[in-house]
């Protein structure tokens, strides 16, 4: 268990290093990288089955007790979420063999790649807060090289941007820490969530708290502080896009699951209810950022933003009913929003613009193309029979359950603003005919390692879609572990 444990953090690091001694050789480098990924997959699917069968799992780092070592956790949500980012590694690692220049390769893009997946994986399993810092600093020295990288004048405005604003983030983090650490004396999560409940001054903790909320909610892009990602996101290689698209911004929200569902639940008629104001402003504010763009990958990034909303909606209404909807729309969404900005790579490559206005005829010249974009758009739209038609309908169910119209209303406004903007793409970039046809032979190919890894996240929405019942038991498993402190509590100090 100590080894499947400390896996996905050891495997991304050796990938990185030993891709790294390579640097020669970019032909070895893709092979070492995607040999790791695939070994990073099937480590968490065993972590999965062990997970689910024999409840959450510790490993103390050398041994050392929680109070003073290293702290590895992984309960139904972390493993989860580490399955997914799993998934999706190996997606990208096989797509930019095609996608990414040899310019960038020489530069370390691989080696970056898998640092960055080491961060997120330490950020997933971490049972110490402080541990948690250092896995958002990995993460963000990584994706801002991985975003800078190239050297272009748009990249570097952005990355300025992005690395600005997470710093910031990073700082009021550390912050938080600190004042939890000068409260309470621990920073192990579990430690913390026994003392918390002791603290003379709540009033001392639901302000720690906010400090939280506002620093992990500028890495998850939620309103007001999301302007930074659709600023950033379009600019890097859509490779990298599609990583920072499908992973970054969820290991901000699981820090907000985490803590607002572990340690600051003294005051939850505050906490989570401005947490629910927040997703309704979220989703409304994202959705009609992307109606106004004309460009795939910022209307995409936009849509990040709206439907990051969804995943805190259950976390501020806080059923367990509502927190499972909110983990099965993560894993949704995660896949979904990789695949789209996959495919908005392939267009960028066929007709070297993301603007719709200098698009069309892709549904007459690359039908594969057109289908792997329309089932995550249908999806993302939340179109039954696919992932997001289940996601969205499970935190309305529990938006109405908890008597909380006024986000269900804007739940649904946004998923009908989002099928709009999606069949927008779809219309002018697919389905119009071009002003001028130069499609078929002046179009270069596209590699089947392009489009092998958009076909399979197409296939898991569907599968999501069509086993719903499975991944919901699983995440109302994971919901109970969230609800259930004292599991977690006895699991890592036992």
């Amino acid at each position: 268990m100590n080894l499947l444990l400390t896996l996905p953090i050891i495997l991304p690091m050796l990938g990185g290093v030993v891709s790294l001694l390579a640097w020669r050789a970019p032909v070895v480098q893709r092979a070492i990288v995607t040999g790791f990924s695939v070994a990073m997959l099937l480590n968490a699917i065993a972590l999965l089955v062990i997970v689910r069968r024999g409840g959450i799992a510790v490993t103390e780092v050398g041994s050392w007790p929680a109070s003073y070592g290293i702290v590895l956790v992984a309960d139904l949500l972390s493993v989860l979420m580490l399955l997914v980012s799993s998934v999706i590694w190996l997606a990208v690692v096989v797509y930019s063999r095609a996608s990414i220049d040899r310019r960038r390769e020489a530069f370390g893009y691989y080696p970056l790649l898998s640092f960055l997946m080491m961060g997120v994986a330490g950020a997933f399993l971490t049972g110490d807060l402080f541990n948690l810092y250092v896995w958002f600093e990995v993460m963000l020295i990584s994706s801002f090289v991985l975003m800078a990288l190239g050297g272009e004048r748009a990249q570097m405005e952005s990355a300025f941007k992005y690395v600005t604003l997470n710093l910031i983030s990073s700082a009021l983090f550390l912050a938080g820490v600190g004042m939890l650490y000068g409260v309470t004396g621990v920073l192990n999560m579990a430690e913390l969530a026994q003392r918390l409940g002791s603290v003379r001054s709540p009033t001392m903790i639901v302000a720690i708290a906010m400090i939280f909320l506002v620093a992990f909610g500028i890495k998850a892009a939620v309103f007001p502080l999301f302007f930074w990602l659709p600023a950033s996101y379009h600019t890097p290689p859509p490779a990298a896009s599609a990583i920072f698209a499908g992973l970054l911004t969820k290991v901000g929200v699981y820090s907000l699951f985490r803590v607002f569902t572990l340690l600051f639940v003294q005051d939850i008629d505050f906490t989570h209810n401005l947490i629910l104001i927040i997703a309704g402003f979220t989703m409304i504010t994202g959705v009609l950022g992307a109606l106004a763009q004309n460009e795939m990958r910022r209307i995409l990034s936009f849509h990040i933003i709206s439907q990051i909303g969804y995943m805190i909606m259950g976390l501020g209404l806080f059923t367990r009913f509502a927190l499972a909807a909110s983990i099965f729309y993560v894993v949704h969404h995660m896949i979904v929003k990789t695949n789209l900005f996959l495919a908005s790579g392939v267009v960028l490559r066929l007709r070297e613009t993301g603007e719709l206005k200098d698009l069309g005829g892709l549904h007459r010249s690359h039908p594969l193309l057109s289908v792997l974009f329309l089932i995550p758009a249908l999806s993302l739209a939340g179109i039954p029979p696919l992932s997001g038609f289940f996601a969205k309908l499970g935190l309305i169910r529990a938006g109405v359950e908890g008597r909380e119209p006024l986000i269900v209303a804007v739940a649904v406004i946004t998923g009908f603003f989002t099928l709009f903007s999606m069949s927008k793409i779809w219309n002018e970039a697919f389905w119009k005919g071009r002003e001028r046809e130069s499609s078929g032979p002046g179009e270069p190919a596209v590699p089947g390692s392009m489009t092998g890894p958009m076909t399979v996240l197409a296939c898991l929405t569907i599968a999501i879609g069509l086993g719903a019942g499975w991944l919901f038991n699983v995440s109302l498993d994971a919901a109970d572990q969230l609800l259930d402190r004292s599991a977690y509590i006895e699991a890592v100090l036992r």
